[in-house]
């Protein structure tokens, strides 16, 4: 008898096409279920998966099968305790609410501006490829203070980098193009170190200079040239990237390694919420209108569009002794993956949860930035770009709508997403 009958015929194909019928039925008879075609434990109950998460001493992200970290190294992503803290808090200053609301609100708001002003007299778009993906890439290159990189060649690094770790995932070989890739943004990184280091001991230079300059003019002019003098002391100087600020805690490699994490997390994540959302609100037009006639709702959609597809579906611990959850029997060394899709859509949770249901008063309950020491660092910088994004899409063009002659549909084993939104407003 097979202990995992709906396991030991699940695909990471049908994951990846259309994963949700699949994932109710595991959900509701085999919640913690051994997939042979993974070598790993899934787990897609909601209260399982947060079991999961919360305990980083049973169930670690801290070994070498950890997909990332094959590509891009180790990182605050695949890195548990004190050395996870390590990584983790020379980033974390920029993405606190308030700090995302005075840094990034403004630079979001004209970033979004000028996209739109580009594509309204266009008529139609790939909303994914033409808007979505170049505005998260431009948030996510002044959040890291990314120079000599533009957006086409970011796109470039994140695309090869997220199919490298799909296809191991799968069980794959990766694809070289995304060590490649990761060999150049690391290169990007360090010239950001670099000239970023080289700026902060000009600025130094420059600043003991007009102090001096100030004192020896006041002696000679009085009250008059001690504030003109203080005026020079007081001038713009340059100010430090995130990336130079952390050179001064970490290790190079280990700044390039995060600043992957980061960047291909702020593109995906953001990407996916923007696209995936307005795909829920365009193929649900009763859910739209309630958006429209009050504008409060739209948080409320983007939650509820988080918990029904999740950007990341799944994300991978490690068990580090032998366990039970559920009713599994879990050994030390094994893989589990826990779907954030699958716990997402869990009904003991979420009452008819495969309905888009703009007024659904838990939906922020979802896991879609997962839980625990992991949560995702930047979740503040998504909702707000992702709000921000939304409203201007539905303000500027209110003739918006899916093209017909192009149907699309989220897909992907571990990045889930339309691979293209093709949307009419003229």
């Amino acid at each position: 008898m097979i202990a995992f009958p709906l396991g030991a015929t699940t695909t990471p194909a049908e994951l990846a096409r259309d994963p949700h019928p699949r994932l109710a039925e595991l959900r509701a008879h085999e919640p913690v279920s051994w997939l042979p075609a993974l070598n790993g434990w899934l787990v897609t109950r909601r209260d399982l998966a947060l079991d999961v998460m919360r305990d980083v001493e049973t169930f670690t992200v801290d070994d070498p099968r950890f997909t990332t970290a094959q590509v891009v190294g180790p990182s605050m992503l695949s890195l548990d305790g004190a050395e996870h803290t390590r990584h983790r808090e020379p980033f974390a200053a920029p993405f606190r609410p308030r700090e995302v609301r005075e840094g990034f609100a403004e630079f979001i708001e004209e970033e979004t501006d000028r996209l739109l002003t580009a594509l309204e007299p266009h008529g139609a778009a790939d909303l994914r490829r033409d808007f979505a993906g170049p505005l998260a890439v431009a948030v996510v290159t002044k959040a890291l203070g990314l120079v000599d990189a533009d957006t086409g060649t970011v796109l470039s690094w994140y695309d090869a980098i997220v199919r490298a770790v799909s296809d191991l995932t799968a069980g794959h070989a990766a694809d070289p193009a995304g060590p490649e890739a990761y060999a150049r943004l690391r290169a990007a990184v360090e010239t950001t170190v670099a000239k970023g280091a080289a700026a902060a001991e000009g600025a130094t230079v420059t600043k003991g200079t007009a102090a001096e300059a100030e004192g020896t003019a006041a002696e000679a002019e009085g009250i008059e040239a001690e504030a003109e003098g203080s005026a020079v002391a007081e001038a713009e100087l340059p100010t430090t990237s995130l990336l130079t600020a952390a050179a001064d805690r970490l290790t190079l490699p280990e700044v390039a390694s995060n600043a992957a994490v980061l960047m291909f997390g702020g593109i995906e994540t953001t990407e996916a919420m923007i696209t995936n959302a307005l795909l829920h609100l365009l193929r649900h037009p009763d859910q739209l209108a309630l958006v429209r006639a009050d504008s409060a709702l739209l948080d409320s959609a983007i939650e509820e569009s988080l918990r029904l597809e999740p950007g990341a579906a799944v994300v991978d611990r490690y068990a580090t002794r032998d366990t039970t959850l559920g009713r599994a029997a879990i050994r030390k060394g094994d893989l589990v993956t826990v779907s954030l899709a699958g716990a997402n859509r869990d009904p003991a949770v979420f009452p008819d949860p495969d309905r888009f249901d703009v007024r659904r008063d838990n939906s922020r309950l979802q896991l879609a930035f997962a839980h625990g020491p992991h949560y995702c660092l930047a979740a503040h910088l998504a909702r707000l770009e992702t709000k921000i994004a939304l409203r201007h899409l539905l303000d500027r063009l209110p003739a918006l709508r899916l093209d017909p002659d192009r149907p699309t549909a989220p897909q992907g084993l571990v990045f889930r997403k339309p691979p293209a939104l093709h949307v009419r407003w003229g």
